[in-house]
């Protein structure tokens, strides 16, 4: 698939298409995040940030379970 980019103002603008952005799941005003990699750049609707902090939070509260419980108590 080939996307066209636009001047706009002083920025550059890529128009997704309707078929691509339902399959990304994103509309009007979402966030889509860009991320180099050693092929060029990959942009998807999630942030590769939040899931390292969700994993690592994960390994936390499976570390630290039976603390979390007497806390919740």
């Amino acid at each position: 698939m080939y996307l066209t980019v636009r001047k706009r103002g002083n920025s550059l603008s890529v128009i997704i298409p309707k078929e691509m952005a339902t399959s990304m799941q994103v509309d009007d005003g979402d966030t889509l995040f860009v991320t180099k990699t050693p092929t060029g750049y990959e942009i998807s609707p999630y942030d590769p940030e939040f899931v390292k902090k969700i994993e690592a939070a994960r390994r936390g509260m499976k570390k630290y379970r039976n603390a979390l419980n007497e806390l919740a108590k």
